[in-house]
C-alpha cells in the first residue's frame, strides 16, 4: 500500500468515526488522526496544509468516493476537448457532480459551461474506479468514480469559460497533450468505440 492509499484509508476511518461517535474523547482521537495524516501528506508529497484544506473542507458524514463526470462529444471521428487553465493540459468537458445534481444532469451542464456547447448525455459507456493503476490516471489523494457519457451535440458555440482556455474537435487517432489526471487516451478511445456501437455493453470496474 502506498503512502495515497494509506492517506486515503485513515482519513475516511477519522471522518467516519467522527460522523457516529458520541463521545468527546474518542472525537478528539479521530481529530488527531486527521492531523496525523496531513502532516505526513505535506512531509512525503509536498502537498500544502491549505491544499489538503480545500480538498477535504465540507466533506462530513460517512467516507465515501466522489463521482467525477466527463462527456464524449464527437463529430465523425473527432473529438470534442477543452483546454484546461490549471495545467494547459486538454481533456474531455467535466467535472464533479454537485448534491443535488442527476450524473446526466451533470455531464450536461459541465460540456456547456466549459465548451459553451449544449449536448444530451444518451448513453453511459463507462463507470470506472479512478484509483485502479489499469486505467494509468496519477496519483490523487481523493478516492474517485469517473463516469464516461456518450453525449450527442444539440446547439451552441464554442465559448471558454473561467476554467477552459481552449475548445476544439481533435481526431480520436491525433489527441493533443491531455490531462491524464482528467481522462486518457485509452478512455478518449475506448468512448469512442461506444461512440461507433451504441450497443457495447457498460465498462466497470
Amino acid at each position: 500500500m502506498n503512502i495515497l492509499q494509506w492517506a486515503r484509508k485513515v482519513q475516511a476511518i477519522a471522518q467516519n468515526g467522527l460522523q457516529f461517535t458520541q463521545d468527546s474523547f474518542d472525537r478528539e482521537r479521530y481529530e488527531q488522526l486527521q492531523e496525523l495524516v496531513s502532516t505526513i501528506l505535506t512531509a512525503e508529497t509536498g502537498i500544502t496544509p491549505g491544499q489538503l484544506q480545500g480538498l477535504w473542507l465540507g466533506d462530513e458524514g460517512y467516507a465515501t468516493p466522489k463521482v467525477d463526470v466527463r462527456g464524449g462529444v464527437f463529430d465523425r471521428d473527432k473529438v470534442l476537448l477543452v483546454r484546461e487553465r490549471s495545467d494547459g493540459k486538454w481533456t474531455l468537458p467535466g467535472g464533479w457532480v454537485d448534491v443535488g445534481d442527476s450524473p446526466a444532469f451533470a455531464v450536461e451542464r459541465e460540456i456547456r459551461e466549459e465548451s459553451g456547447y449544449l449536448a444530451k448525455a444518451i448513453k453511459l459507456a463507462a463507470l470506472l474506479d479512478r484509483n485502479n493503476p489499469a486505467h494509468g490516471h496519477p496519483p490523487s489523494i481523493l478516492h474517485i468514480y469517473k463516469l464516461f457519457f456518450i453525449c450527442e451535440r444539440t446547439g451552441g458555440t464554442a465559448t471558454l469559460s473561467n476554467e477552459t482556455d481552449g475548445v476544439d474537435f481533435f481526431p480520436v487517432t491525433a489527441l493533443p497533450p491531455l490531462s491524464t489526471g482528467r481522462a486518457t487516451q485509452a478512455q478518449i478511445e475506448r468512448l469512442y468505440q461506444h461512440q461507433l456501437n451504441r450497443g457495447l455493453p457498460t465498462d466497470f470496474d
